[in-house]
């Protein structure tokens, strides 16, 4: 199993949102098909056929707690987990 994968479980489990990586976020959301544009500390996320944008900043090393699970709902509400 990845290290994506593996986040990814965490990520849908929701049990650890507070600890997810900030760069790990990031990386699995490039592998799930976003595209990234960066505006100073805001990281946009947008995907075809997805009509939310998803706004990360980071929180220390780590993505800010409701921003997790703001991604989650995406990832559920789309079916994009692989």
């Amino acid at each position: 199993m990845s290290q994506l994968e593996k986040l990814l479980l965490r990520l849908l489990r929701g049990t650890s949102d507070a600890s997810i990586g900030f760069d790990e976020l990031c990386s699995l959301l490039t592998h799930l098909g976003f595209e990234v544009r960066i505006r100073g500390s805001h990281h946009m996320f947008n995907k075809p056929g997805v009509a939310e944008l998803i706004n990360l900043q980071r929180d220390g090393a780590n993505a800010k707690p409701y921003q997790v699970k703001q991604v989650r709902t995406i990832i559920v509400k789309y079916k994009l987990e692989e």
